[in-house]
């Protein structure tokens, strides 16, 4: 499988905020969520700050043979849990079932070694099963998993030793 996974500078900002919008459509089966007047979604809150210096905030652009794949948004949760967390996951369509998620996030939690939290709407059976799998395969099953105000959320630790 060959892709890679960019740390988005800067030269990336349009590019993440354009598939954004991809995203948005095929999360709006879960959200009450419309296009606005000019037929796209409102601006991604905050999407700005993963661009500014330390916000805890971490944007990464997925590509294969060149072409965009994806995007993920990383952020950490300093004041509340101490952990890093998925805020945004998105695989075009083309790419999903190709593993191409599954390794990505992989190498994500790679990155950033302490306490995990990754959260799915818990009407979004799809995220939940994909997250449960890789989560579980990560951490050859040790994470535990919750379900708290509409989200499934599971947690883990990875500075584990295998």
């Amino acid at each position: 499988m060959n892709f890679e996974i960019i740390y988005a500078s800067r030269e990336y900002h349009d590019a993440i905020k354009n598939l954004m919008q991809l995203y948005m459509h095929d999360f709006s089966e879960y959200v009450e969520q419309d296009v606005e007047e000019d037929g796209l979604y409102k601006p991604y809150p905050g999407l700005e700050d993963y661009w500014n210096q330390d916000t805890g905030k971490f944007p990464y652009i997925i590509k294969k043979e060149n072409k965009y794949a994806g995007f993920i948004l990383v952020k950490r949760n300093v004041s509340v849990t101490d952990s890093f967390s998925i805020a945004e996951f998105f695989i075009l369509k083309k790419y999903r079932k190709a593993g191409i998620g599954r390794a990505a996030a992989k190498q994500i939690f790679d990155l950033y070694k302490g306490n995990w939290e990754v959260h799915q709407r818990e009407n979004n059976l799809a995220a939940r099963s994909f997250w449960e799998k890789v989560i579980h395969e990560y951490t050859s099953g040790q994470f535990s998993q919750r379900l708290e105000n509409g989200r499934t959320i599971q947690h883990f630790r990875n500075n584990f030793q295998l």
